[in-house]
């Protein structure tokens, strides 16, 4: 399995930048079915190219159990194209091997990264079990690329047997580099059939960041989108309705910063803020307490300063799905090695908390039953001891301002109580005092002058 991108551009060598790969070193990265091998066949001032082989271990493969069920006979879990094909597992390993120019990021070069230039993908070999030549075509085409395809019989000696599902394809283009991988990301595994991982909710997320900016508008999107999430029907509607919403929020003229604030969901500007109050203490090392899903874990991993992350959460499925959302099997290993996800109870005495330099309890301890706060209180600033607690929680007094919500009930059918702001500000100043704390308070949200925000911020310091 065996992709090559080659470049024109002068100098050529730039590519190396690009990608954050020596043109004069081999190198490897693992995978979970084998390693992809990254190096360069050609390298000059005229034209360089970079070669990405996928080793994959057909074993492997099956003990994992990723989707290789076998179709039509009883060894089709280990006789199949998936070690020699371009499938999701390229995907996968694009990513991986070139998640620095995926992101749009050359520290030796930055201003490579916006660079327009000319570049040729090959693909051998790519798999269309079904649209074949005229899908390959309407799914870059429409891009912009020059579209050259190589279909291989079934086999050399048996000519009558006919042609096969499988093509050789060259892919030219001018365009950055990012582009191009992006768009690889998403086609190859929209072109085949056959997926190596279980499409979840996280799967939507991975098809919208990749896509931004050109998926929206492309005149296949229905299909690119329904192919990449193997026609499952309520994921696919979700995917389509919320590229819909990309397309409706586009303005030809630059949004106000002050309207872009409104826009923002509450939640958002919850994290933003929380996000924000973690960046003051300069703390390295940080644990969101309560992570559910992992979004301010996704934006902790995007400042520099925070060199040690990890996420915490009663529940085993929210902790799936914050892997599924943080991309975790296509990290780049020194991203990886920033952060760790585990689970666990803040009711318990547990070791593993101790040692951060700031926590994050957002909007936690509300699910939490009042006699058992008592148990929080001593886990987190007794004996976990962060020297710095960032903590939200809803305002009760806010809840007039729902028209929908019913007077005496609470926002969520899980949370155990709501308090005033005057209640909040009462235990949580208690209760930094009991521990040696400073405390102080912020609004989150728009603020109402009769009823204040939507929710409040509690700051502890050591």
């Amino acid at each position: 399995m065996l992709l090559t991108i080659s470049t024109t551009h002068s100098p050529a060598t730039d590519l190396g930048y690009l990608l954050h790969k020596h043109p004069d070193k081999f190198q490897s990265v693992d995978l979970s079915i084998g390693k992809a091998h990254i190096f360069y066949p050609e390298s000059a001032p005229e034209k360089a190219t970079v070669a990405l082989l996928l080793d994959i271990d057909p074993i492997d493969m099956v003990r994992g159990s990723r989707n290789m069920v076998g179709k039509g006979f009883a060894l089709g879990q280990y006789v199949n194209d998936r070690p020699y094909v371009a499938s999701s597992f390229m995907s996968v390993a694009i990513a991986k091997a070139f998640s620095t120019a995926m992101n749009g990021k050359c520290n030796a070069r930055p201003e490579l990264v916006s660079v327009k230039m000319p570049l040729e993908a090959k693909i051998a070999v790519l798999p269309t079990p079904s649209g074949g030549e005229t899908l390959i075509r309407k799914l870059f085409e429409p891009l912009g690329y020059e579209v050259k395809l190589q279909r291989h019989a079934l086999d050399d000696q048996f000519t009558e047997w006919g042609e096969s599902k499988y093509y050789t394809v060259v892919l030219r283009h001018t365009l950055t580099l990012q582009a191009l991988l992006a768009h690889l990301y998403v086609l190859i595994p929209a072109l085949d059939n056959d997926k190596h991982y279980f499409v979840s909710q996280g799967e939507i997320d991975k098809l919208l960041e990749k896509g931004k900016g050109w998926l929206e508008n492309h005149p296949e999107k229905e299909q690119i989108t329904r192919r990449y999430l193997i026609n499952v029907g309520a994921l696919t509607q979700e995917a389509l309705a919320r590229l819909n919403e990309l397309n409706t929020e586009k303005v030809v003229e630059e949004v106000p910063e002050e309207i872009k604030q409104k826009k923002q969901t509450l939640h958002q500007q919850r994290l933003t803020q929380v996000l924000e109050q973690l960046k003051e203490t300069k703390a390295k090392s940080v644990i969101d307490l309560g992570c559910g899903e992992g979004k301010l874990l996704r934006m902790l991993l995007k400042e520099k300063q925070f060199e040690k992350i990890t996420g915490m959460d009663v529940s085993f499925g929210e902790l799936i799905r914050a892997k599924n959302k943080l991309y975790w099997d296509e990290m780049a290993p020194k991203q990886k090695e920033r952060i760790q996800l585990f689970q666990g109870a803040l009711t318990y005495r547990d070791q593993r908390l101790e040692g951060y330099e700031a926590a994050a309890l957002v909007e936690v301890i509300e699910h939490l039953d009042e006699s058992r706060l008592q148990a929080l209180e001593r886990v987190v600033f007794e004996f976990a001891r962060p020297k710095n607690v960032i903590m939200t929680t809803p305002n009760a007094e806010y809840n007039v301002k729902y028209e929908t919500m019913e007077a005496g009930h609470m926002r969520h059918t899980d949370h155990r109580f709501e308090w005033t702001r005057e209640e909040f500000e009462t235990w949580a100043t208690e209760l930094a005092e009991r521990n040696h704390y400073k405390v102080t308070f912020l609004p989150v949200g728009p603020e109402d002058a009769d009823v204040g925000a939507p929710s409040q911020m509690g700051i502890f310091t050591l």
